[in-house]
């Protein structure tokens, strides 16, 4: 048995030339407020200089196969760059790894036609537009429980008509390209072949935005939105995968895009140790620096043993999905603990910062209020120790195997 973490030469070079990229071209914007837009995010006339340098730089769409426009990365290398990448808050956006456009571009890339990816996917990949995915519903409906979808898609010929409603959909108030998850099969009982995957345009008639939700922020582009379809016509052909593989299609998107959610989170959380670290190490109270206090040094520890757990569950869980796995479990370990270690940081450093981190003087205030929907995006933390639990019921002590 052999375990190596060293990287290879040329994804320590992407690592290195990512990081240097954020130190040298990011973090500057970021510092400046101005380059800010009203939600928090990163303005879209410095965003837009700024991906043009990555494009040049050979740091743009790391998820995308080489052939589609991007850099073809494995699971475990975006690993190592989206760490990289979100030392800043506006890592992601810059070099085209955000979400939801991430695991829009990624799903597209493994399921769509070549038709298909030359509509949907390519100018996703130039930049050109922004995509939103749309399943999650108002009670009743579906949230974390796919089964309970009430939106339904009806079939008249080559044309399916659209009705229902969604809500808290990222990125719809600033998407062109939307992926919707909606009910085909309208039998209650069947729980597994009840949904299908379609692709429509913004400019589509038979659907609106009712509202963009106010939420604790900080937002993604395009915001968290509430949805309605009133008879949407969406062609056959815009149907991604089969009739029936909605789930399917869920599936495949929802495994990867958890797992970068938690890569860019560990960006975030060491970001946050940083900006401690850097603090305490100057700060002076009752004629000691604060990073020679021993409380001091157990809090920034215990911060720096959950990151690095969470690296390794983390790099276990893309080492399984390259292999062809699933990594149910593993992605939801990886989930659970690196969304809790990410409020963890972002609260530790506030704390050690005193009312400076409070402030909107540091970044930090901006981690934390993004950290608590890390535990609520993309299945709350309850749903995936349901997930670990049942895996450990039937699989019994089989469950710590090694491998995948």
């Amino acid at each position: 048995m052999s375990i190596d973490f060293t990287l290879d030469p040329q994804l320590e070079e992407i690592r290195r030339r990512t990081r240097d990229f954020v130190e040298a071209e990011i973090l500057p914007v970021e510092a400046d407020r101005t380059n800010w837009d009203e939600h928090d995010n990163i303005a879209d006339v410095p965003l837009r200089a700024l991906r043009e340098k990555a494009r040049t730089a050979g740091l743009w769409c790391p998820q995308v196969p080489q052939a589609l426009g991007g850099m073809g990365l494995p699971v475990t290398g975006r690993a190592v760059m989206y760490e990289e990448a979100n030392r800043s808050i506006f890592g992601p956006a810059v070099f085209n790894c955000a979400a939801p456009d991430d695991g829009n571009m990624d799903v597209l890339a493994r399921v769509a036609t070549p038709a298909q990816q030359a509509r949907w996917l390519a100018p996703l990949v130039a930049g050109e537009v922004r995509s939103s995915f749309v399943m999650t519903e108002p009670a009743p409906g579906g949230g974390s429980d796919p089964g309970m979808i009430g939106t339904s898609a009806v079939r008249d010929g080559d044309v399916w008509r659209v009705t229902g409603r969604k809500w808290f959909i990222t990125g719809a108030e600033g998407a062109a390209h939307f992926i919707l998850i909606a009910r085909t099969d309208p039998n209650p009982a069947e729980k597994r072949r009840h949904l299908t995957a379609f692709l429509f345009h913004r400019d589509q008639p038979g659907w609106k935005i009712l509202r963009r939700i106010a939420i604790m922020g900080p937002e993604e582009h395009g915001g968290h939105c509430e949805l309605e379809f009133d008879g949407l016509e969406i062609p056959d052909e815009n149907r991604l995968m089969g009739v029936g593989d909605g789930l399917k299609v869920t599936q495949i998107r929802l495994g990867t895009a958890r797992l970068t959610h938690c890569m860019r989170w560990l960006g975030l959380a060491k970001r946050a140790m940083s900006e401690a670290q850097s603090y305490v190490d100057q700060r002076e109270g009752f004629g000691i620096r604060l990073a020679e206090r021993e409380s001091v040094r157990l809090m920034l520890g215990g911060v720096a043993l959950n990151i690095q757990i969470g690296r390794l569950l983390t790099m276990n869980a893309a080492w399984a999905l390259d292999r062809g796995s699933h990594a149910r479990k593993e992605v939801s370990m990886a989930k659970l603990h690196v969304a809790d270690t990410l409020h963890q940081a972002a609260d530790v450093a506030i704390q050690l910062n005193g009312a400076r981190g409070y402030s909107r003087d540091t970044v930090l205030e901006w981690i934390y209020r993004y950290a608590r929907q890390a535990r609520l995006v993309d299945g709350a933390s309850e749903v995936h120790r349901m997930v670990l639990a049942d895996a450990y019921a039937r699989e019994g002590d089989e469950f710590w195997t090694w491998g995948a």
